[in-house]
C-alpha cells in the first residue's frame, strides 16, 4: 500500500504542470510525512502484525506452571 502511495505522488509530481513551487510543496508534504515519528510507528506495527499472520510458526500458548520459575509452552492448535 505504501509503495503505490509512494508511487502515485512521485507520478503526480513528475507529471505535474503546476511548476516548481507546486513541486515543493508536494515534495516538502511527503518528507514531513515519511519522517514523522507517527507514520513510522504505523509502518512498524503493520509489518508485525502482516508478519504474525504469515509466520509459519505455531503460537505458543502458557499451559501450566511447574514451579514459579518454569513455564510450560504448547502450540495453540493443541490446546484443548
Amino acid at each position: 500500500m505504501m509503495r503505490l502511495m509512494i508511487g502515485v505522488a512521485a507520478g503526480y509530481v513528475l507529471g505535474a504542470k503546476a511548476g516548481r513551487v507546486r513541486y515543493e510543496q508536494i515534495s516538502k508534504a511527503t518528507r514531513a510525512v515519511t519522517t514523522s515519528p507517527v507514520t513510522r510507528k504505523v509502518v512498524t506495527v503493520g509489518r508485525q502484525k502482516l508478519s504474525d499472520k504469515l509466520s509459519t510458526r505455531p503460537r505458543l500458548e502458557p499451559l501450566e506452571a511447574i514451579d514459579e520459575h518454569t513455564t510450560v509452552l504448547v502450540p495453540h492448535d493443541q490446546l484443548r
